[in-house]
């Protein structure tokens, strides 16, 4: 077989097509898995010691294949990189709205360029402004925050239960005559409580706004996540499952919230593509950003989409066998799920009695090469500085201005907590490439740490 070198260096009449050149290079990169797959392999059967550390890797990139490779193709070939016009016919961005608004369970879904645009939009289609307040989960990504304060609005911290998501019951708590929206927060991979959630905000007429950046193809009783609240929000940057290295989406059933996201993404536009799909406009032209998303990003996730269930599948597999092989042992509680068939794999993670003691749990586990840490991705944003210094890019913006805005306390006070309930948690980050040999050795190791075998 000649090298992909060889193949892609032939003179230019002797050369392949495309569709040879990915047949070529997909057959040598499948040979080189298999050399590097039995070589492990041959490893793993002389040599029964503890594996080395074992790195979880990232979801998306783990399934890179020709498809993705052609997609990208495809649109370099049409010289029409920009979703709207060019010298092709660019639809990559638009399929893909319509294949995951399809898998999500929405009526309507929108590419825009992050996550983080993606909450701007959706609290931008609420209306959400100056006077408002938005709750939010006192440990969540920053965008939830940001989100609020430069919609000029006042960002409201409530704490998280054992589900590491928001605890309902403190949710409601938080609520006053302000309050325009939630933000519950599907975080670490896991769904939060909707149920409860969802009642108190339609009893009390607060939107709710669903974050899925951590948890895209995660469900709540047999529905995907994103689809149960007024509108939600995805992330593909590179940590989450499906990935383009950056990108973003906002899915509604509500016409006009969906133009009002349209319109905020696209300057204040609402091109006939969207005003097909609702039925035309609703809303009339209002300032806006620019948060469109490209036609390479959309043929990457329309690619990455039709793997969503393949990632989960592997994602979950491995984390119910972790979760099974630990369950039950003394000193340690497995993380409450509200719905574990919605979860969707990325960690396992278990309470023990102390910080002091989960300090000493995760230094044990990682000696053995096990990837332990703390709960990470996030931020327990009351305690950031700048947070308590409600410090924004002008001194005069309206979300600290109001009475209440100058009120509000920040800080480790209004988060005791969940404060508390980071300070015992570990995480265990499971990777889409995990083994049943790399499973097993990490049930072995946090068995043999809690039965006295590992302590150390």
């Amino acid at each position: 077989m000649k090298t992909l070198k060889e193949v892609v260096s032939r003179p230019t009449a002797d050369r392949v097509s495309r569709r040879q050149f990915l047949a070529a290079s997909t057959a040598l990169l499948g040979a080189a898995s298999t050399v590097t797959s039995r070589a492990a392999e041959g490893t793993s059967a002389a040599n029964a010691d503890p594996l080395p550390p074992i790195d979880p890797g990232y979801v998306g990139p783990a399934f890179f294949d020709a498809r993705e490779r052609e997609a990208l193709l495809e649109v370099w070939e049409s010289r029409s990189p920009f979703r709207y016009w060019g010298p092709g016919q660019p639809v990559k961005v638009r399929e893909f709205e319509e294949a995951f608004a399809k898998q999500m369970g929405t009526r309507f879904a929108l590419g825009v360029t992050s996550g983080t645009a993606a909450l701007d939009c959706a609290v931008a289609a609420l209306g959400v402004g100056p006077g408002d307040e938005v709750i939010v989960p006192a440990y969540t990504w920053w965008s939830d925050y940001t989100c609020v304060v430069h919609a000029g609005a006042l960002p409201v911290f409530a704490e998280i239960d054992r589900t590491l998501n928001l605890d309902p019951e403190d949710f409601a708590r938080r609520i006053t005559p302000r309050t325009k929206a939630v933000i519950p927060v599907h975080l670490l991979g896991g769904p939060c409580a909707m149920d409860p959630i969802l009642q108190v905000a339609r009893e009390r007429r607060v939107a709710v706004i669903e974050d899925c950046a951590q948890c895209v193809g995660g469900s709540y009783r047999g529905r995907r996540l994103g689809s149960l609240g007024d509108l939600g929000i995805y992330s593909f940057q590179i940590n989450k499952t499906i990935t383009s290295g950056e990108g973003g989406a906002v899915v509604s059933n509500d016409p006009l919230l969906y133009e009002r996201a349209v319109r905020f993404h696209d300057m204040g536009s609402f091109r006939s593509l969207f005003a097909e799909r609702t039925g035309g406009a609703r809303a009339p032209v209002f300032a806006g950003e620019n948060f469109r998303m490209s036609e390479f990003t959309g043929a990457v996730l329309g690619a990455q989409l039709t793997k969503l269930d393949q990632m989960l599948a592997a994602l979950r597999t491995s984390a119910e066998t972790i979760r099974k092989g630990i369950e039950g042992l003394p000193g340690l509680r497995l993380r409450t799920q509200p719905d574990p068939a919605g979860d969707i794999g990325t960690g396992v993670f278990f309470e023990v009695a102390s910080r002091a003691e989960r300090d000493r749990c995760i230094r044990a586990l990682q000696q053995q090469h096990v990837p332990a840490a703390t709960l990470t991705g996030s931020v327990l944003l009351p305690l950031d500085e700048a947070v308590v210094a409600k410090r924004t890019r002008h001194a005069a913006w309206p979300s600290f201005t109001s009475p209440e805005g100058r009120a509000i306390r920040y800080g480790p006070e209004c988060c005791p907590q969940t404060i508390e309930i980071f300070d015992r948690f570990v995480q265990i980050r499971i990777g889409p490439r995990y083994t049943p040999r790399i499973n097993d050795h990490i049930v072995a190791v946090i068995r043999g740490f809690f039965t006295g075998a590992a302590k150390s």
